[in-house]
């Protein structure tokens, strides 16, 4: 049996030891804190007319906390959005940090700011996720039912839907609906609302869509989506972080962690006629880690591809 040098063991060891500090480094700084991809996805809708264009940009999970998210990475975030040339920019949820291992907060005012530059000619429109609700700024510090989040995207001319339903037009005159749904973790921690855990209202706000035109329906988590209609074209949501640590195992016990549904963790998925496409997201929740999953800005095309 061959032995193993000293030095031949203390080279392996060191190796070793590089390495993994290497990962470590890439997952805990440069993945989550540099890397910035773009996702397209032009996905063949049943319920979305075939030749109606539009260009969506999609923006998920910034969770702004120093040093990891700061203004400055937002804003450099929101120009690369802008280059896209959406007709419609949505941003689908957690503005504020989702982990205690940051050196201080990025106020409302700011994040806001940043994200003030966004332009689409649709228009931009936001919703709220968990922990908007949950806390302020800082895990550490009191929430306020999303009053400061929402006053922080008014500020930067960015509508919220809550149970909302707007119909909008594309460049060439023809209408859709745009559906933003409240937090469905919203009273987890207070059991508010008669032992309700969340503010969504899906029922109630399909009501208020008034004619046959394709709707396109913005929910934080997803999942909601087992109970949302065939006549939703498609669903959007956030929340996951595509896993945030894209290894088999490591990425469903995230999902685990994070209180979501294994089945819905990232991308494009179909469930008969109805269509869902997760974001990756931008920020990290729980660890400031990332790894094979990094932060993205999505593009999604519609009216490109006939479903038939």
């Amino acid at each position: 049996m061959a032995l193993v040098t000293r030095r031949a063991f203390l080279t392996g060891a060191s190796g070793v030891a590089l390495g993994t500090l290497g990962l470590g480094s890439y997952a805990f700084a440069v993945e989550p804190g540099f890397l910035l991809t773009l996702t397209r996805y032009a996905p063949a809708l049943p319920r979305w007319p075939v030749g109606q264009r539009l260009k969506i940009a999609v923006i998920a999970d910034i969770h702004a906390c120093e040093p990891w998210m700061p203004a400055a990475r937002i804003r450099h975030i929101a120009d690369f959005t802008n280059t896209l040339q959406p007709d419609l920019i949505v941003i689908l949820g957690d503005y504020v940090a989702g982990h205690n291992v940051v050196t201080g907060p990025v106020l409302p005012e700011a994040w806001g700011e940043a994200l003030s530059v966004l332009q689409a000619p649709l228009g931009v429109y936001a919703i709220l996720g968990n922990h908007d609700w949950w806390h302020g700024p800082l895990m550490t510090l009191p929430g306020d039912g999303g009053k400061s989040v929402r006053l922080g995207l008014k500020r930067a001319n960015i509508q919220v839907l809550e149970n909302d339903a707007i119909r909008l037009a594309n460049a060439q005159g023809r209408a859709f609906w745009l559906l933003g749904l409240s937090d469905q973790l919203a009273f987890v921690h207070h059991h508010a609302k008669g032992g309700r855990i969340g503010a969504d209202d899906l029922p109630g706000t399909l009501a208020k869509v008034k004619d046959e035109a394709p709707i396109i329906l913005l929910a934080h988590e997803p999942r909601i989506f087992p109970h949302v209609p065939e006549q939703v074209a498609l669903t959007l949501c956030g929340h996951t972080h595509g896993g945030q640590v894209n290894v088999p195992g490591l990425t469903q016990s995230f999902v685990a962690t994070a209180g979501a549904d294994s089945r819905y963790i990232y991308g494009h998925i179909v469930e008969g006629n109805k269509h869902l496409i997760i974001s990756a997201g931008l920020g990290t929740s729980i660890m400031p880690v990332r790894f094979m999953r990094p932060p993205e800005v999505v593009e999604i095309n519609l009216g490109e591809t006939d479903a038939a």
